[in-house]
C-alpha cells in the first residue's frame, strides 16, 4: 500500500485493495500454504493501515471534525476488535475448522468499518479540512504504513503519543521477522 494523492484516496485505495484480497480469499477452494501466504498478506495491509490511521487521521478528527473525539473512539473501537481477529488468526492453523468462521467474521467486522468510514468520517474530514491539509495527511499516513507493524499487537496504544513513539520500532521487529520467515512475500 502507498498509492498517493490526498489522505482520503489514499485510504480508500487501501480500502479496495483489502475487498480485493478479500475477494480472492473467498474464491479459493482450498486451504493450505497459499491461503495462509493471503491470510498473512490482508493481515500485514490491514495492520499497517490501522496503525497509520491511528496515528494522524483520527488525531485529526478530533482536532477538525465536529463531535471528532466521539467518531474517533469509535473507529479506534473497530481497529480493537480487528486487531483481535487478526491476532486468533494468526495463531489459527490454517486447516482448523475455526479458521473459516473467523475469516467471514473478519471480513463482516471490515466491510462494516469501511462502509461508516466512507459514508460518514471521509465527507465529513473533506468538508472540515483544507486540500492541503488532506494532502499533508495523505503524506503522513504513506510515512506512517512505510515504518508500521505488521502483525497485530492488540495490547499495543492506539493513541498518540505513545503509539507513535512505539510503532516504528515495533514496526523494524516485524519486518526482521517477516524476512527471517519469507512471511508476506508472496
Amino acid at each position: 500500500m502507498g498509492h498517493g494523492g490526498n489522505v482520503i484516496d489514499e485510504l480508500m485505495s487501501d480500502h479496495r485493495e483489502v475487498e480485493e484480497m478479500f475477494g480472492r480469499i473467498q474464491a479459493m477452494s482450498g486451504q493450505g500454504r497459499q491461503l495462509r501466504d493471503l491470510v498473512d498478506q490482508v493481515t500485514i495491509e490491514l495492520v499497517r493501515h490501522s496503525v497509520a490511521e491511528e496515528q494522524y487521521l483520527y488525531p485529526a478528527v478530533r482536532e477538525h471534525v465536529d463531535g471528532g473525539d466521539r467518531v474517533a473512539d469509535k473507529e479506534i473501537e473497530d481497529h480493537s476488535r480487528v486487531e483481535k481477529l487478526l491476532k486468533r488468526l494468526e495463531k489459527t492453523d490454517i486447516g482448523s475448522a475455526e479458521m473459516s468462521p473467523l475469516l467471514q467474521q473478519l471480513m463482516d467486522e471490515v466491510a462494516a468499518h469501511v462502509q461508516d468510514e466512507e459514508s460518514n468520517l471521509f465527507p465529513m474530514l473533506r468538508q472540515a479540512c483544507t486540500p492541503q491539509q488532506l494532502d499533508d495527511l495523505g503524506d503522513k499516513i504513506r510515512r506512517a504504513k512505510s515504518m508500521a507493524p505488521t502483525r497485530p499487537h492488540p495490547s499495543a496504544p492506539s493513541t498518540p503519543p505513545a503509539n507513535k513513539l512505539l510503532a516504528p520500532g515495533v514496526g523494524l521487529v516485524d519486518r526482521a521477522r517477516d524476512f527471517v520467515t519469507g512471511r508476506g512475500k508472496s
